[in-house]
């Protein structure tokens, strides 16, 4: 089992989403709850030292599939614990920078 911790970012996120999008948290349960159970969902994101993954989740507010859904940026921070670090909605923002994404990591380890 991992522990699953979200950042502030990601966190705010999800409020800012959950405005436009009714049902991010139902969206996002069954995701992490295999997170939880130690799947490791999704694409390793290369150009980063940290273990970075990226995952495509279908938004069903929306009927794009996982294609317009949202993407689920989360750090393999230990071998038993995860960290969400961002998640936005693909139809809202183009892919996230390595470089904002070692800045979210380095504000979460202050």
């Amino acid at each position: 089992m991992f522990e699953i911790i979200a950042t502030r970012e990601f966190q705010k996120k999800v409020r800012s989403l959950s405005k436009k999008y009714r049902h991010i948290q139902t969206d996002l349960q069954p995701i992490l709850e295999k997170l939880r159970l130690g799947e490791i969902l999704g694409d390793r994101i290369p150009g980063i030292k940290f273990v970075v993954y990226k995952l495509r989740i279908k938004n069903n507010d929306i009927q794009k599939g996982k294609s317009g859904g949202y993407r689920l940026i989360y750090w393999l921070q230990t071998t038993d614990c995860i960290i969400l670090l961002d998640i936005y909605s693909k139809s809202g923002q183009d892919n996230i920078d390595v470089t904002k994404i070692s800045q979210i990591i380095t504000q979460f380890e202050q």
